[in-house]
């Protein structure tokens, strides 16, 4: 099934968040020192600004990750896939790696539609799911 390929392929996503994350923290002596640690404490300094972007640009994928699984555990359950889960499923998966260079870069008001796009996508396949 074309959603489930493209679920495991969002997870990969995942991934990748979390690697531009550790790599822009990792920059500095502190971010580093910091990272290895058990991070009882707050960051002695404050990210800067595309590690600040890169860490909620992440937090934000892990949110719209579970929403998007259980739009494709739906569609599954439900036996709705189609031509049109199927596309919303890749809009998603486009959106989502379109947004990581969205948010680091700053892309306003661009980030917005993108994570629009993405998450009507996901609307779209549990709104087939249902009916």
């Amino acid at each position: 099934m074309t959603e489930t390929t493209i679920l495991i392929l969002a997870a990969f996503v995942q991934f990748l968040h979390i690697g531009i994350t550790g790599y822009l923290m990792n920059r500095t002596p502190e971010g580093r020192a910091w990272n290895a640690s058990p991070r009882d404490t707050p960051r002695p300094t404050p990210p800067d600004i595309h590690e600040g972007r890169a860490e909620r640009a992440s937090a934000n994928h892990q949110q719209a990750l579970l929403l998007f699984a259980v739009a494709v555990f739906a569609v599954m359950a439900t036996g709705s896939s189609s031509a049109l889960t199927a596309a919303c499923a890749w809009a998603f998966l486009l959106a989502r790696l379109l947004y990581i260079p969205a948010y680091l870069l700053g892309w306003t008001p661009w980030r917005s539609l993108i994570w629009l796009i993405g998450f009507g996508a996901t609307g779209l396949m549990l709104l087939a799911a249902l009916f």
